[in-house]
């Protein structure tokens, strides 16, 4: 039987007001390892180029830019640099520009996520709602992803919904890199860029959903050990696929004003403590969330699988 310990039992003011506190040195950290991997996979390709450094360059591209969406996130909460002028700029053309988001549009609809999470009304509930999936569709899902049918579905949606005077930190950006791999000598590489967002993010960000809200065991639930999901995922995992603390999502939606260098500290607190004891909402990685999103054979579903 789940426990009913309260935050304020494990939590104590003081410690709460210390996570609260937010750092420009973590937060610019955090941005230049985001666009030194970004800068490493293009040069380590161009550097050495074949199949291997390429594929590998590719890969990493797809993590981080799921790591720029995740700061972007970051700092539509106001929740990474100290001065919220400076989220709002970084988040809205230093990351946001890359992927095409709209720092104050992203705010809208995500804050109605927090507030309504795993309700009808909630936004966000359409991609997880299924949960958990027969293997097989599963695995068509995935098989979407990879063979580039969902990212040239999104993208298709991003031209057509182009506006010039909505777009240009978007235009800006591919100008800009493909400019700059043009230079270097290798404008070929601005393919990387695509491959990666057109083949390896849409599966990425899936992977990223289901472990946040997929694996929960009762999204009707207003408790967030019931309705969101924490990944305790490896080192490798966190560069490849969960970058930014972005795995810490059941602590993030306790506390969103609560930077996401300061995640982990919060989620430690917690687990010690017996926050969660009772409660299986922790994954202690991402092959833990695959096995936890498919449904046992002998079980029927909540609702129809697609």
């Amino acid at each position: 039987m789940a426990n009913q310990l309260k935050l304020s039992d494990v939590l104590t003011k003081d410690e709460l007001r210390e996570l609260r506190q937010k750092s420009d040195l973590r937060a610019f950290a955090t941005l230049s390892w985001n666009w030194a991997l970004i800068a490493a996979a293009f040069a380590v390709a161009i550097i050495w180029p074949n199949p291997l450094t390429i594929l590998a360059g590719i890969i990493i591209l797809g993590g981080r830019q799921l790591g720029l969406g995740i700061i972007n996130h970051d700092c539509a909460h106001h929740a990474f640099f100290k001065n919220p002028k400076v989220d709002e700029f970084v988040g809205h053309f230093v990351v946001g520009a890359p992927m095409n988001i709209s720092l104050p549009a992203y705010r809208a609809y995500h804050l109605k996520h927090h507030k309504y999470a795993g309700t009808p009304d909630d936004p966000d509930i359409v991609f997880v709602k299924n949960y958990p999936v027969s293997k097989d569709s599963l695995r068509r899902k995935f098989v979407r992803d990879f063979t580039g049918r969902t990212g040239i579905r999104d993208t298709i949606r991003k031209i057509r919904n182009f506006k010039l005077s909505r777009n240009w930190p978007w235009l800006s950006f591919h100008i800009l890199l493909l400019g700059t791999l043009t230079l270097a000598g290798a404008p070929w590489a601005y393919l990387m860029w695509w491959a990666a967002e057109l083949f390896v993010y849409p599966a990425i960000v899936r992977l990223r959903q289901i472990g946040e809200h997929g694996t929960a065991k009762d999204r009707t639930q207003l408790d967030p050990r019931l309705n969101t999901g924490t990944t305790t995922a490896p080192f490798w995992q966190r560069v490849l696929i969960a970058p930014n603390d972005v795995n810490y999502h059941l602590e993030h939606h306790m506390f969103a004003s609560i930077p996401p260098y300061r995640l982990k500290r919060l989620h430690q607190l917690l687990a010690s403590r017996g926050y969660y004891d009772g409660f299986e909402c922790i994954s202690k990685d991402y092959v833990d969330v695959i096995r936890r999103a498919v449904r046992p054979d002998d079980k029927p579903a909540m609702v129809p699988a697609e």
